[in-house]
């Protein structure tokens, strides 16, 4: 196993706008191509769009979700992976043959798709079902597996994940910048997008402070470091439906620190190149062969009734 060198990315998307956001991530993808990568990562809903779906019905829901991999949206993105000759991983909501809706993230090369993730625990519409199985996959000789946004903040998942061999997940997200119990979480006031060269200033504070990447930076680099895998995030910029977001795509070694971050205040991306070594210098990996799972295994799997309230859906 050799080198590996990632992108991810980060775009304003638009709401069910899936002809433009294809655009941009053909456009993300040849800078990459240019830029030496072999794999590029995309946000969750990246094709579609994410925010606007908590409006919808069952039937306007299902008419924007496809099949995977034979819609239209996974064939484009396979013509993206050709045309560029590089591995990319996006997202949109699937349909199935049985009547259900998953929220879906694929990876995929020129010749098809190589794998496809139901997100765990979706709840941006209540019409979607939750998907119940982990995903693993090569890429150029490295086990690789996707967890989907709030999946990853279930630590058992990451845990899980790497325990099934992933050395590298792909985190794709639509996160920070909405309304939360924490202290110093919200909205970021919209306006401020609308010029944003006058506003950077401001943005940058917003975008870095508790309602966006300090908040983040609680967490995301303990999921590498504890778990001694790459961790490869991806967030979207800029407006998604009426939200502003904060980007700050990003990729982490199994020590838990960044080694490339997007830092402008637009689309872009950010490259890195991974290494074998450090899966087995990392801590984490003497933590998890330290495991004593006779433990706590009965503990981790007692049933409960799981309780899942999103603060910035869900309001008063």
């Amino acid at each position: 196993m050799g080198p590996i060198r990632i992108a991810t990315a980060q775009f304003e998307n638009r709401s069910n706008d899936k002809a433009w956001n294809l655009q941009q991530v053909s456009n993300l993808a040849a800078t990459a191509k240019s830029r030496g990568a072999q794999v590029i990562a995309f946000h969750e809903c990246s094709v579609t769009g994410y925010s606007f779906a908590r409006h919808l019905s069952r039937e306007r829901l299902w008419e924007i979700a496809e099949p995977v991999p034979d819609g239209n949206s996974v064939q484009e993105l396979i013509s993206i992976a050709g045309k560029h000759d590089i591995i990319l991983l996006a997202g949109l909501f699937e349909r199935t043959a049985d009547g259900k809706m998953y929220k879906t993230h694929v990876c995929v090369n020129g010749s098809g798709m190589i794998a496809k993730f139901r997100k765990l625990h979706p709840f941006i519409n209540p019409h979607l079902t939750p998907g119940n199985e982990y995903v693993l996959f090569d890429l150029l000789g490295w086990k690789c597996s996707i967890l989907i946004c709030y999946d990853n903040n279930i630590i058992e998942n990451v845990r899980a994940t790497a325990l099934l061999g992933a050395e590298i997940i792909f985190m794709p997200h639509v996160t920070m910048c909405t309304p939360s119990p924490r202290p110093g979480a919200g909205f970021v006031d919209a306006a401020l997008w609308l010029d944003r060269e006058a506003n950077a200033g401001k943005l940058r504070e917003e975008f870095d402070g508790p309602k966006g990447r300090s908040w983040l930076m609680k967490w995301l680099p303990a999921r590498a470091y504890d778990n001694a895998v790459y961790a490869v995030f991806s967030n979207p910029i800029g407006m998604d439906d009426d939200q502003l977001k904060n980007g700050c795509s990003m990729i982490l070694d199994p020590f838990g620190e960044i080694m490339a971050e997007c830092r402008t205040l637009g689309n872009d991306i950010a490259i890195a190149t991974l290494t074998p070594e450090k899966l087995t210098l990392a801590g984490g990996r003497r933590y998890r062969n330290a495991r004593r799972p006779e433990l706590y295994g009965t503990i981790i799997a007692a049933a409960h009734q799981p309780v899942q309230k999103v603060a910035w859906i869900n309001k008063q």
